[in-house]
C-alpha cells in the first residue's frame, strides 16, 4: 500500500545504492570494470553485479540461518532477478543522460547524511565512518557520490513515468460491491446415515475388476534394496570410560550454563537526540502510547531492538540499575548507550541459574561420552576409507571392524522412522541418488556416526497383488460407491427443493465411478421428516467461512445467482446441499466501503504504475539496446562467497 502518494513501485530502485555497495557490507570485489552488459552507453560492470549478487545472497542467508551459494541462486533465478534489477537501473540511467536529468550537490549531500550506515554513536553523520567505509569498498568519495548522482536522477526520471495514472473509478466502486457484498445461506451436510443401508461389499469379480481399473491406489512405491554398515556414538557408549577429573574439567569448561546471574529480557531503542528519547518517554509514561507503538513510529519491529538475556553486569552502570530495579515488565530510560540515547524494555526476569556438579553429572557423562566416542570414531575413519578404497566389502567391513552390517529396503518417499538409519538425513540423501555401480564410500552421520552403502536392487513400483490388499479394495470401492449415492440423493433433494422455475446445474463430481465396478444401487433415503435440519447463515462474505466445512461451500454460495437456488457441493470426499437465501448488496456509503475503496484504489494505481514502468524500461532498452556479456557474468558469479 502506498503512502503519502508514493507508490511502492516509485521505491523499486530506492535499494539500488545499497544493493551496488553489498548493503555497506564487508566484500570488496575490487570494483571491477569488466563489463557484464550495457544499456546503450551505461555500463554494468562485473564489481557491481558481484556486489549486488552478494549482497541478495547474504539477505537470503539471514532469513533462512543457513548457508546460500550462488548455485542455490541460480537455480531459484536469484541470479536473473538482480541482473533484471540491474539492467533496468542502467536504462534509467541511460535514458536520465540522454535527456539531462541530474540532481545537485545539496540533494547528494542529503542523501548521503541522511544515511544509517554512516552515522556514529550520536546518531550523526560521521564523516570518519563514511570515509572508511567506501575505502572497503575500494571506492572513493568522488565515485560514490557519482553513483548517488545517478540514483537519484533514475528516481526522478521513475516518479515521472510512474505517477499520474489514476485508477478509474467505476471500477473501484464494481471490485468494492463485489468484496462487499454478504449473503444469507442455508446449509446442510448428505451423510451415509440419510441412505436406507449401508453399501455391501461386493463380490471379488467387482473388486478385483476396481483394482485393476485402480492400480495407483494399490501399487507399492519403487524400493532400494540397500547394504549398509554403519558405527555411532551410541554404539561405543560400552567402551567410552570417563573419570571425575574429565567431568570436573568439563563442568569447569560449560560454567556459564551451570551458574547464571539473574537476566532481564531487554530491548533497546535507540534515538537521534536525547530530547527525542525524553519526548517519547513521556508519552509512554503519560499512556499516550505504548512502547511498541513508539517503536513502530522509529520505523522498527520489537524483534528489530531485542537484546536478549542480558545480566545486570552486561548492562552496566544506571541502566544495569534501573532495568534491574522494575519488579515487572516496564520501560527505563532514556539513557545514553554506544549507539546514542535509548529506552530500554525490559519483557521477562529470568531467575538465576544454580546447578551442582553433583546435579550435572549425568548430563555431562552422556554427553561426553557421546563427544569421546564420537573421536574414536573420528579417529579410526581413515582405517575405514583405506578398507573400502582396497576394495573391502561391506560385509568384510563389518567382519573385521567395529561397524555394524545391515540391509533395508528404502522407500524416498516414505517417513523416517527415526529408529534405525533411515532417521539420518545424511544416509536418506545418500541412499536415494545412489546407482547400482557405485563404490561403496564413507559418509559422515551428523551425530558424529559414519556409514558406507552399496545399493543390491532397485525394485520399480508394483501393483501388490489382490489376495493381500483385498479388504483396503473393499473399502476404497465401498467408500467410491456411498460417495456416488450420496452424490445422487444430494441432486434428488436439491432439485425437489429448488422453485419449478429454476434448474439447478448438476455438480461436478471430484469422486466419478472408475472401472468396470457393478452400478451403484438407486439410492433409498430415509423418509423426508429424518432428515437433518439445514443450518443457517447470515451476512456471509466472500472472505468468510463456515466452521467445519471445506471452503468450497464459501465458494459455491457466491456462484449461484438468485435467492433460492440449492446446488450440491462435492468437497474433500464430503457432500453438502447449500440454498442460497438472499443477496445483500454492499453499502457504499458506510466506513468499511471507504476503507476497501482506498485499499482497491491504492493497489489498482500501483498496479498501473508497475505496467507504465515497465513498459516505459522495456521501451528504452529496446530503443537503446542491450549487450550481455554471459562470459564475464560467469566469471563475476566466481567471485560472490
Amino acid at each position: 500500500m502506498r503512502t503519502k502518494g508514493k507508490s511502492t513501485i516509485v521505491w523499486v530502485l530506492m535499494g539500488m545504492l545499497v544493493l551496488g555497495l553489498g548493503g555497506f557490507g564487508v566484500t570488496n570485489f575490487g570494483g571491477g570494470q569488466t563489463e557484464v552488459g550495457r544499456v546503450g552507453d551505461t555500463k554494468i560492470t562485473a564489481g557491481e553485479y558481484a556486489r549486488a549478487l552478494q549482497n541478495q545472497i547474504n539477505a537470503y542467508s539471514q532469513q533462512t540461518g543457513q548457508p546460500f551459494t550462488v548455485q542455490q541462486a541460480e537455480s531459484i533465478g536469484l541470479t536473473q532477478q538482480v541482473q533484471s534489477q540491474l539492467f533496468t537501473a542502467a536504462a534509467l540511467s541511460e535514458e536520465a543522460r540522454k535527456i539531462g536529468v541530474s540532481v545537485g550537490d545539496q540533494k547528494v549531500a542529503d542523501t548521503i547524511m541522511q544515511a544509517p550506515n554512516f552515522r556514529g554513536p550520536n546518531g550523526q553523520f560521521d564523516r570518519t565512518a563514511y570515509g572508511e567505509m567506501l575505502r572497503r569498498q575500494g571506492m572513493d568519495e568522488g565515485e560514490f557520490e557519482g553513483q548517488i548522482r545517478e540514483d537519484e536522477a533514475r528516481l526522478i526520471l521513475q516518479r515521472a513515468v510512474a505517477t499520474g495514472a489514476p485508477a478509474p473509478q467505476p471500477a473501484v466502486d464494481q471490485t468494492v460491491r463485489w468484496m462487499l457484498e454478504s449473503r444469507d445461506v442455508t446449509w446442510r451436510e448428505i451423510t451415509a446415515d440419510q441412505l436406507a443401508g449401508p453399501v455391501e461389499r461386493p463380490n471379488d469379480d467387482t473388486l478385483k475388476a476396481w483394482h485393476q481399473a485402480n492400480a495407483d491406489r494399490f501399487t507399492a512405491p519403487e524400493l532400494r534394496k540397500i547394504t549398509y554398515v554403519w558405527l555411532t556414538p551410541d554404539m561405543l557408549e560400552g567402551e567410552v570410560e570417563l573419570d571425575e577429573t574429565a567431568l570436573r574439567a568439563e563442568y569447569d569448561r560449560r560454567i556459564a550454563e551451570f551458574q547464571q546471574p539473574e537476566r532481564r529480557m531487554v530491548g533497546r531503542l535507540v534515538f537521534p537526540t536525547m530530547a527525542d528519547a525524553e519526548a517519547a518517554k513521556t508519552r509512554i509514561d503519560a499512556g499516550e502510547v505504548p512502547f511498541a507503538a513508539v517503536v513502530l513510529e522509529r520505523g522498527l519491529t520489537l524483534d528489530d531492538i531485542e537484546l536478549g538475556e542480558l545480566s545486570q553486569e552486561d548492562l552496566g552502570g544506571e541502566t544495569g540499575e534501573a532495568v534491574f530495579a522494575l519488579e515487572q515488565p516496564g520501560v527505563v530510560g532514556p539513557f545514553q548507550s554506544d549507539l546514542g540515547p535509548a529506552l530500554f524494555s525490559m519483557n521477562a526476569i529470568l531467575d538465576p541459574v544454580d546447578i551442582s556438579f553433583d546435579a550435572a553429572q549425568d548430563e555431562l557423562r552422556g554427553e561426553a561420552a557421546a563427544d569421546r566416542a564420537a573421536r574414536m570414531i573420528e579417529d579410526q575413519s581413515g582405517d575405514f576409507e583405506d578398507m573400502l578404497a582396497s576394495g573391502a566389502s561391506l560385509e568384510d567391513v563389518a567382519e573385521e571392524t567395529p561397524m555394524e552390517l545391515g540391509q533395508i529396503d528404502f522407500d524416498a518417499a516414505a517417513a523416517p522412522q527415526h529408529t534405525g538409519i533411515d532417521g539420518y538425513q545424511s544416509f536418506r540423501e545418500r541412499a536415494a541418488a545412489i546407482t547400482e555401480g557405485d563404490f561403496p564410500q564413507l559418509y559422515q552421520l551428523d551425530d558424529g556416526g559414519v556409514f558406507a552403502l552399496r545399493l543390491d536392487e532397485i525394485v520399480p513400483p508394483t501393483l501388490k497383488p489382490f489376495d493381500e490388499v483385498a479388504d483396503a479394495v473393499a473399502e476404497d470401492w465401498i467408500a467410491s460407491e456411498t460417495h456416488g449415492m450420496l452424490l445422487a440423493l444430494a441432486e434428488e433433494e436439491a432439485m425437489s427443493t429448488e422453485p419449478a422455475t429454476s434448474h439447478a446445474p448438476a455438480a461436478e463430481s471430484e469422486a466419478a465411478t472408475e472401472g468396470e465396478g457393478t452400478e451403484a444401487a438407486a439410492p433409498e433415503a430415509v423418509p423426508e421428516a429424518a432428515a437433518p435440519a439445514g443450518q443457517q447463515v447470515e451476512a456471509l462474505t466472500r472472505d468468510g467461512w463456515i466452521d467445519g466445512t471445506p471452503a468450497e461451500l464459501v465458494a459455491q454460495a457466491f456462484a449461484m445467482t438468485e435467492p433460492g437456488l440449492t446446488h450440491v457441493v462435492d468437497a474433500k470426499d464430503r457432500v453438502f446441499l447449500v440454498t442460497l437465501d438472499a443477496i445483500h448488496e454492499a453499502d457504499m456509503t458506510g466506513e468499511a466501503a471507504t476503507e476497501v475503496a482506498d485499499t482497491v484504489r491504492q493497489r489498482l494505481e500501483q498496479s498501473l504504475q508497475n505496467d507504465l514502468f515497465d513498459y516505459y524500461v522495456r521501451s528504452v532498452q529496446a530503443e537503446s539496446g542491450i549487450q550481455l556479456n554471459q562470459s564475464a557474468i560467469s566469471a563475476a558469479q566466481t567471485m560472490v562467497q
